[in-house]
Protein backbone atom coordinates (compact mmCIF):
# COMPACT_ATOMS: atom_id res chain seq x y z
CA UNK A 1 0.00 0.00 0.00
CA UNK A 2 1.34 3.47 -0.90
CA UNK A 3 1.26 5.83 2.18
CA UNK A 4 2.97 9.72 1.95
CA UNK A 5 5.04 10.58 4.89
CA UNK A 6 3.17 13.83 5.62
CA UNK A 7 -0.59 14.93 5.29
CA UNK A 8 -1.59 18.34 5.73
CA UNK A 9 -5.49 18.45 7.71
CA UNK A 10 -7.36 21.63 6.93
CA UNK A 11 -9.73 22.24 9.79
CA UNK A 12 -13.34 23.35 8.46
CA UNK A 13 -15.42 22.90 11.90
CA UNK A 14 -15.96 26.85 12.92
CA UNK A 15 -17.61 26.93 9.22
CA UNK A 16 -18.76 24.28 7.58
CA UNK A 17 -19.37 22.37 10.58
CA UNK A 18 -20.96 24.92 12.68
CA UNK A 19 -23.16 26.10 9.34
CA UNK A 20 -25.85 23.80 9.77
CA UNK A 21 -26.73 24.04 13.50
CA UNK A 22 -29.87 25.04 14.35
CA UNK A 23 -29.56 27.14 17.98
CA UNK A 24 -27.49 29.94 17.46
CA UNK A 25 -23.68 29.52 18.73
CA UNK A 26 -22.41 32.52 20.73
CA UNK A 27 -19.33 34.67 19.44
CA UNK A 28 -17.97 33.92 22.49
CA UNK A 29 -18.14 30.07 22.03
CA UNK A 30 -17.07 30.43 18.50
CA UNK A 31 -13.83 32.60 19.20
CA UNK A 32 -13.20 30.14 22.20
CA UNK A 33 -12.86 27.30 19.95
CA UNK A 34 -10.87 28.96 17.05
CA UNK A 35 -8.41 29.73 20.08
CA UNK A 36 -8.64 26.37 21.18
CA UNK A 37 -7.37 24.93 17.71
CA UNK A 38 -5.20 27.47 17.31
CA UNK A 39 -2.97 25.26 19.84
CA UNK A 40 -3.37 21.85 18.65
CA UNK A 41 -1.07 21.99 15.66
CA UNK A 42 -3.30 22.94 12.51
CA UNK A 43 -2.09 24.76 10.28
CA UNK A 44 -5.08 26.06 8.40
CA UNK A 45 -8.45 26.65 9.13
CA UNK A 46 -11.89 28.00 8.02
CA UNK A 47 -12.72 30.75 10.46
CA UNK A 48 -16.16 32.02 8.76
CA UNK A 49 -17.94 32.61 6.01
CA UNK A 50 -19.76 36.09 4.73
CA UNK A 51 -23.16 34.78 3.42
CA UNK A 52 -26.39 36.54 3.44
CA UNK A 53 -27.45 35.73 7.26
CA UNK A 54 -31.02 35.23 5.72
CA UNK A 55 -29.57 32.00 4.35
CA UNK A 56 -26.95 31.12 7.04
CA UNK A 57 -28.03 32.84 9.78
CA UNK A 58 -25.32 31.02 12.13
CA UNK A 59 -22.59 33.26 10.36
CA UNK A 60 -23.89 36.57 10.99
CA UNK A 61 -21.19 37.44 13.50
CA UNK A 62 -18.69 36.67 10.78
CA UNK A 63 -17.23 39.90 11.15
CA UNK A 64 -17.56 39.72 15.00
CA UNK A 65 -15.08 36.04 15.09
CA UNK A 66 -12.61 37.37 12.93
CA UNK A 67 -12.26 40.41 15.33
CA UNK A 68 -12.27 38.49 18.45
CA UNK A 69 -10.14 35.76 17.69
CA UNK A 70 -7.06 35.09 18.37
CA UNK A 71 -4.82 35.24 14.79
CA UNK A 72 -1.32 33.30 15.83
CA UNK A 73 1.16 33.30 13.26
CA UNK A 74 1.98 31.07 10.18
CA UNK A 75 -1.59 30.06 10.74
CA UNK A 76 -4.14 30.85 7.80
CA UNK A 77 -7.56 31.74 8.32
CA UNK A 78 -10.25 31.17 5.52
CA UNK A 79 -13.67 32.97 4.80
CA UNK A 80 -15.82 31.83 2.72
CA UNK A 81 -17.74 34.13 0.29
CA UNK A 82 -20.55 33.45 -2.15
CA UNK A 83 -20.10 36.32 -3.94
CA UNK A 84 -18.55 39.75 -4.50
CA UNK A 85 -20.21 41.54 -2.25
CA UNK A 86 -19.30 38.65 0.36
CA UNK A 87 -15.55 39.35 -1.26
CA UNK A 88 -15.45 43.26 -0.20
CA UNK A 89 -16.72 42.02 3.10
CA UNK A 90 -13.73 39.59 3.76
CA UNK A 91 -11.31 42.50 2.57
CA UNK A 92 -12.98 44.83 4.95
CA UNK A 93 -12.13 42.73 7.33
CA UNK A 94 -8.69 41.81 7.18
CA UNK A 95 -9.56 38.55 5.27
CA UNK A 96 -6.18 37.47 2.79
CA UNK A 97 -7.08 34.17 2.16
CA UNK A 98 -10.87 33.39 0.51
CA UNK A 99 -12.82 30.32 -0.12
CA UNK A 100 -15.05 29.97 -3.15
CA UNK A 101 -17.63 27.42 -4.09
CA UNK A 102 -19.16 26.12 -6.99
CA UNK A 103 -21.36 23.17 -7.18
CA UNK A 104 -20.63 20.66 -9.94
CA UNK A 105 -24.58 20.10 -10.19
CA UNK A 106 -26.20 23.20 -11.81
CA UNK A 107 -29.30 21.76 -9.43
CA UNK A 108 -27.37 22.19 -6.26
CA UNK A 109 -26.06 25.33 -7.51
CA UNK A 110 -29.24 27.15 -7.97
CA UNK A 111 -30.26 26.33 -4.62
CA UNK A 112 -27.37 27.44 -2.91
CA UNK A 113 -26.32 30.47 -4.78
CA UNK A 114 -29.79 30.78 -7.49
CA UNK A 115 -27.07 30.37 -10.16
CA UNK A 116 -25.73 28.08 -12.90
CA UNK A 117 -22.56 27.25 -12.33
CA UNK A 118 -21.65 28.31 -15.40
CA UNK A 119 -23.01 31.42 -13.94
CA UNK A 120 -20.92 31.32 -11.06
CA UNK A 121 -17.99 30.27 -12.42
CA UNK A 122 -18.28 33.51 -14.88
CA UNK A 123 -18.81 35.49 -11.51
CA UNK A 124 -16.11 34.50 -9.95
CA UNK A 125 -13.08 34.97 -12.79
CA UNK A 126 -13.50 38.79 -11.38
CA UNK A 127 -13.25 38.13 -8.16
CA UNK A 128 -10.60 35.83 -8.41
CA UNK A 129 -8.84 38.60 -10.66
CA UNK A 130 -8.96 40.89 -7.38
CA UNK A 131 -8.07 38.65 -5.23
CA UNK A 132 -4.97 37.92 -6.87
CA UNK A 133 -4.25 41.52 -7.19
CA UNK A 134 -4.12 41.51 -3.52
CA UNK A 135 -2.02 38.68 -3.24
CA UNK A 136 -4.78 36.68 -1.37
CA UNK A 137 -4.60 33.13 -1.40
CA UNK A 138 -7.35 31.90 -3.20
CA UNK A 139 -9.08 28.50 -1.94
CA UNK A 140 -12.52 26.82 -4.69
CA UNK A 141 -14.55 23.95 -3.71
CA UNK A 142 -15.92 22.14 -5.86
CA UNK A 143 -19.41 21.16 -4.11
CA UNK A 144 -21.47 18.06 -4.91
CA UNK A 145 -18.61 16.45 -7.24
CA UNK A 146 -19.91 13.22 -6.92
CA UNK A 147 -23.37 13.81 -5.99
CA UNK A 148 -26.13 15.44 -5.93
CA UNK A 149 -28.83 15.54 -3.73
CA UNK A 150 -31.24 16.86 -6.45
CA UNK A 151 -29.64 15.50 -9.47
CA UNK A 152 -28.12 12.03 -8.57
CA UNK A 153 -25.19 10.74 -9.69
CA UNK A 154 -22.42 13.33 -11.44
CA UNK A 155 -20.31 12.58 -14.00
CA UNK A 156 -16.14 13.13 -13.58
CA UNK A 157 -16.20 14.49 -16.76
CA UNK A 158 -18.33 17.50 -15.43
CA UNK A 159 -16.18 17.88 -12.34
CA UNK A 160 -12.88 17.91 -14.79
CA UNK A 161 -14.11 20.11 -16.69
CA UNK A 162 -14.38 22.49 -13.58
CA UNK A 163 -11.28 21.59 -12.74
CA UNK A 164 -9.31 22.63 -15.88
CA UNK A 165 -11.37 26.47 -16.08
CA UNK A 166 -10.87 27.01 -12.36
CA UNK A 167 -7.19 26.10 -12.83
CA UNK A 168 -6.57 27.91 -15.46
CA UNK A 169 -7.93 31.28 -13.46
CA UNK A 170 -4.86 30.47 -11.29
CA UNK A 171 -6.42 29.81 -8.00
CA UNK A 172 -3.98 28.42 -5.38
CA UNK A 173 -5.98 25.61 -4.47
CA UNK A 174 -9.01 23.38 -6.02
CA UNK A 175 -11.44 21.32 -2.95
CA UNK A 176 -13.53 18.67 -4.07
CA UNK A 177 -16.44 17.70 -2.22
CA UNK A 178 -18.46 15.46 -1.27
CA UNK A 179 -21.10 17.19 -0.05
CA UNK A 180 -23.53 14.72 0.97
CA UNK A 181 -20.84 11.81 1.65
CA UNK A 182 -22.59 9.25 -0.94
CA UNK A 183 -19.08 8.95 -2.91
CA UNK A 184 -17.46 5.00 -2.77
CA UNK A 185 -13.76 4.43 -2.45
CA UNK A 186 -13.76 2.99 -6.13
CA UNK A 187 -15.17 6.44 -7.11
CA UNK A 188 -13.07 8.61 -4.92
CA UNK A 189 -9.65 6.73 -6.44
CA UNK A 190 -10.80 7.00 -10.06
CA UNK A 191 -11.91 10.59 -10.27
CA UNK A 192 -8.70 11.78 -8.18
CA UNK A 193 -6.91 9.80 -10.64
CA UNK A 194 -8.33 11.43 -13.63
CA UNK A 195 -7.56 15.29 -12.18
CA UNK A 196 -4.25 14.26 -11.40
CA UNK A 197 -3.32 13.35 -15.07
CA UNK A 198 -4.87 16.72 -15.78
CA UNK A 199 -1.26 17.75 -14.45
CA UNK A 200 -3.66 21.10 -12.32
CA UNK A 201 -0.96 23.98 -10.89
CA UNK A 202 -3.39 24.65 -8.13
CA UNK A 203 -3.02 21.90 -4.63
CA UNK A 204 -5.44 19.35 -5.12
CA UNK A 205 -7.43 19.14 -1.54
CA UNK A 206 -10.49 16.32 -0.75
CA UNK A 207 -13.02 17.26 1.71
CA UNK A 208 -15.56 14.63 2.90
CA UNK A 209 -18.92 14.28 4.51
CA UNK A 210 -19.53 10.89 6.68
CA UNK A 211 -22.97 10.31 5.78
CA UNK A 212 -22.57 6.60 4.57
CA UNK A 213 -19.62 5.74 7.12
CA UNK A 214 -17.44 5.98 3.84
CA UNK A 215 -15.05 9.07 4.79
CA UNK A 216 -12.06 7.02 6.35
CA UNK A 217 -12.43 4.57 3.60
CA UNK A 218 -12.49 7.48 1.32
CA UNK A 219 -9.54 9.60 2.65
CA UNK A 220 -7.31 5.95 2.31
CA UNK A 221 -8.59 6.05 -1.49
CA UNK A 222 -7.55 9.40 -2.18
CA UNK A 223 -4.40 8.70 -0.39
CA UNK A 224 -3.69 6.00 -2.60
CA UNK A 225 -3.58 8.41 -6.01
CA UNK A 226 -1.49 11.24 -4.20
CA UNK A 227 -3.57 13.40 -2.57
CA UNK A 228 -1.87 14.73 0.66
CA UNK A 229 -4.52 17.04 1.76
CA UNK A 230 -7.82 16.87 3.13
CA UNK A 231 -10.78 18.89 5.02
CA UNK A 232 -12.00 17.50 8.50
CA UNK A 233 -13.77 18.98 11.09
CA UNK A 234 -13.70 19.05 14.84
CA UNK A 235 -15.98 16.44 16.35
CA UNK A 236 -17.77 15.39 12.93
CA UNK A 237 -19.86 18.64 13.03
CA UNK A 238 -20.98 19.67 9.79
CA UNK A 239 -23.69 19.53 7.40
CA UNK A 240 -25.21 21.76 4.57
CA UNK A 241 -28.29 23.76 4.64
CA UNK A 242 -28.76 23.36 0.95
CA UNK A 243 -28.28 19.74 0.38
CA UNK A 244 -30.54 17.76 2.34
CA UNK A 245 -29.64 14.53 4.20
CA UNK A 246 -25.88 15.34 3.90
CA UNK A 247 -24.13 14.22 7.33
CA UNK A 248 -21.59 15.90 9.03
CA UNK A 249 -17.24 16.17 7.83
CA UNK A 250 -15.63 13.37 8.87
CA UNK A 251 -13.83 13.84 12.38
CA UNK A 252 -10.55 15.48 12.74
CA UNK A 253 -9.54 13.65 15.61
CA UNK A 254 -10.43 10.24 14.03
CA UNK A 255 -8.56 10.98 11.05
CA UNK A 256 -5.49 12.33 13.00
CA UNK A 257 -5.76 8.98 14.86
CA UNK A 258 -6.15 7.19 11.77
CA UNK A 259 -3.14 8.54 9.93
CA UNK A 260 -0.80 8.23 13.15
CA UNK A 261 -1.46 4.83 13.65
CA UNK A 262 -0.06 4.30 9.95
CA UNK A 263 2.79 6.15 10.49
CA UNK A 264 1.37 9.30 8.74
CA UNK A 265 3.22 12.26 10.00
CA UNK A 266 0.30 15.39 10.63
CA UNK A 267 2.09 17.81 12.99
CA UNK A 268 -1.07 17.63 15.04
CA UNK A 269 -1.46 16.86 19.06
CA UNK A 270 -4.27 14.58 19.37
CA UNK A 271 -4.83 15.80 23.26
CA UNK A 272 -4.97 19.18 22.11
CA UNK A 273 -7.87 18.43 19.39
CA UNK A 274 -9.39 15.84 22.35
CA UNK A 275 -10.09 18.98 24.48
CA UNK A 276 -11.53 20.98 21.10
CA UNK A 277 -13.68 17.92 20.94
CA UNK A 278 -14.83 18.64 24.79
CA UNK A 279 -15.69 22.55 23.54
CA UNK A 280 -17.71 21.72 20.86
CA UNK A 281 -19.91 18.54 22.60
CA UNK A 282 -21.98 21.61 24.51
CA UNK A 283 -22.56 24.02 21.28
CA UNK A 284 -24.53 21.44 19.32
CA UNK A 285 -27.95 19.25 20.49
CA UNK A 286 -26.43 16.38 18.14
CA UNK A 287 -24.56 13.48 19.03
CA UNK A 288 -21.37 14.00 17.60
CA UNK A 289 -19.96 11.50 15.03
CA UNK A 290 -16.54 11.12 15.58
CA UNK A 291 -15.52 8.07 17.20
CA UNK A 292 -12.01 8.16 19.15
CA UNK A 293 -13.02 10.78 21.60
CA UNK A 294 -15.76 7.84 22.80
CA UNK A 295 -12.77 5.92 23.12
CA UNK A 296 -10.85 7.90 24.80
CA UNK A 297 -13.78 8.75 27.33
Amino acid sequence: MYLPKNVEIIEVGPRDGLQNEANFISTEKKIDLINALNKTGIKRMEATSFVHPEYVPQMKDAKEVLQGMERKLGLQYMALIPNEKGYDRAVENGVNAISLVVGASDSFNLKNVKMTKEESITKFSSVVEKAKEKGMFIRFNIATAFWCPFAGKVHPDVVLEIVRRVDSLGVDEIVVCDTIGRANPAQVHDLFELISQGQPKAMITAHFHDTYGFAQANIIAALQVGVTRFDTSIGGLGGCPFAPGAAGNVATEDVVCMLHEMGIETGIDLPSLLSCVELVEPLTIRELKGYYHKVKA
